[in-house]
């Protein structure tokens, strides 16, 4: 699949670290560091700009490392960036430790997972079908 991107950072275009990965990592574009107290939230840009095609969606998501070690994660996750959308990427990070957080200009951020979706037309009707779950849910099963 091609999408367009324009680059206005000095960064690389964003990759896959591993030959089956699905999100492309994504890395800050700064002029300055970018220091996250504890519990605070910013919205760091990357320089890029994406042309998906209508169907598609760009899903901005947390990286495992980041999120493990250091307690930074993506606020609105998964973030979307829907196929009209021209603005520039940016990223919602949030500091969940109790540590002062330091990110610097060319840090991989966050990672974007590229998705087909579906349009829905919605059939009103009254009943909807029952099935063994009904409308059991959040720990309904017992299970942990």
């Amino acid at each position: 699949m091609k999408v367009k991107i324009v680059n206005k950072s000095s960064n690389e275009l964003p990759e896959y670290s591993t030959q089956h990965a699905a999100g492309l990592d994504l890395r800050a574009n700064l002029t300055e560091k970018v220091i996250l107290e504890s519990f605070e939230r910013k919205l760091i840009p990357t320089g890029l700009f994406i042309e998906l095609p209508v169907g598609f969606e760009a899903q901005v998501r947390p990286r495992s490392g980041l999120a493990l070690k250091s307690g930074i994660t993506v606020l609105n996750s998964p973030g979307t960036i829907d196929a009209d959308y021209r603005g520039e990427i940016q990223v919602v990070l949030i500091n969940l430790s109790s540590e002062t957080f330091v990110i610097q200009h060319g840090e991989r951020i966050a990672q974007m997972v590229i998705a087909s979706h579906e349009k829905v037309n919605w059939e009103k009707v009254e009943f909807l079908e029952d099935t063994a779950r009904g409308d059991g849910g959040f720990g309904h099963s017992g299970k942990h």
